[in-house]
């Protein structure tokens, strides 16, 4: 095949892939949550198949213990994410005077020296301004659940999720088997290539990232909650999940956790004791969890998996989050790929030179 029909190929599959995402999206997120599960507990299948233990029990057993243990973790964290919810909800007008309070005088210093005139009443601005943001979240919060809204029907995901994880554990090697006997054999060994590298990208952020993401998010609830912050359990949760995506939750968690703890106290100390917290799980992320547990291999920019994130969210709900890792990870991988390409090719080297002859002159014998 020619390079035109390569890439008419291929972008004629994913837009078959999106097509079929588009489609079909109000019943796959039990499918694709149900894969991506597989995917993380496919290691210890195998684990245990090393030790003599057939395919099938294996994932049985491997399946039942993780849900089971899920749904006992659900148990206890739903019922203080729920009141500790509730009490931030309650208490936000509070501090949301209290900014104004602390804001006011310097904004009416700051109107004085541009020489705007009058009083300005900050906290009828923030009000309004508040509401118009509320709108706009409330809009954009519909416009995600709308993507997966059928697909988030509670008992199909109960039932069906578990149920597609035992079989594509259990069916995983036939699956890889199938898939790689449909590839062109003139290109076999570079398709495996790529696909050990989106591999490695994968299962370094899906099996490394995320785990590192909840190590994360027990730490902080656990250390806030004993450390006397108010909605600590909350915070500390929420900041390391989305820790997920290296930064954002630290710095979210430490300027949403400062800011508490001022609220709460107004004591120096406690705050620095807040903040150093986050500092501490940051040195922790930074010099033992990331260099063990992910190691160099995932390649996949905080910024990337940002956009990657919210682009999928924007196109087709929690599915297209689900789903914007490996999007992400393929994307990276094959655009290294055509990078590499197009260095190696003519157009981007040039056509090589012919280096210049002299002619040599030669003497004609004197008389």
């Amino acid at each position: 095949m020619t390079v035109r029909n390569h890439i008419l190929f291929w972008s004629l599959a994913f837009l078959g892939f999106l097509g079929f995402i588009y489609l079909f999206k109000a019943v796959l997120l039990p499918f694709v949550l149900g894969m991506a599960i597989a995917y993380l507990l496919n290691p210890l299948v195998n684990y245990m198949g090393k030790a003599k233990i057939k395919r099938s029990p294996a994932a049985l057993i491997i399946s039942a213990v993780f849900y089971v243990f899920i749904a006992l973790f659900l148990a206890v964290l739903i019922p203080v994410l729920y009141k500790q919810s509730l009490q931030l909800a309650e208490d936000f007008p509070t501090y949301l005077d209290k900014i104004v309070e602390w804001l006011e005088p310097y904004t009416i210093q700051v109107m004085s020296m541009l020489g705007e005139g009058g009083e300005v009443n900050l906290k009828e601005v923030l009000s309004s301004h508040m509401g118009t943001a509320a709108q706009v979240t409330k809009q954009v919060a519909a416009h995600v659940v709308a993507g997966g809204q059928a697909a988030l029907n509670m008992l199909s995901v109960l039932i069906l999720t578990p149920i597609v994880t035992y079989f594509m554990m259990k069916e995983w090697d036939n699956l890889t088997a199938w898939v790689t006997g449909l590839m062109p054999q003139d290109h076999k060994e570079t398709i495996l290539d790529l696909l050990k590298k989106i591999d490695t990208k994968i299962a370094g952020f899906v099996r490394g990232q995320i785990s590192i993401a909840v190590i994360l998010a027990i730490a902080y609830a656990i250390a806030l909650s004993i450390a006397g912050l108010k909605y600590g359990f909350l915070i500390g949760l929420i900041s390391g999940l989305i820790s997920v995506i290296p930064l954002v939750g630290s710095t979210l968690g430490l300027i949403v956790s400062v800011a508490v703890a001022w609220f709460q106290s107004g004591d120096i100390m406690f705050v620095g004791i807040i903040g150093g917290i986050f500092i501490a799980g940051q040195l922790i992320e930074g010099n033992l969890l990331s260099p063990k547990i992910v190691g160099d291999s995932v390649g996949l920019h905080p910024l990337w998996v940002f956009f990657a994130l919210m682009a999928g969210g924007a196109l087709f709900g929690i599915l297209g989050m689900l789903l914007a890792v490996p999007v992400a990870a393929v994307a990276g991988v094959l655009s290294s790929f055509a990078l590499k390409q197009y260095k190696d090719s003519s157009f981007y080297k040039g056509k090589a030179k012919k280096p210049k002859t002299t002619k040599k002159k030669t003497s004609k014998a004197g008389a």
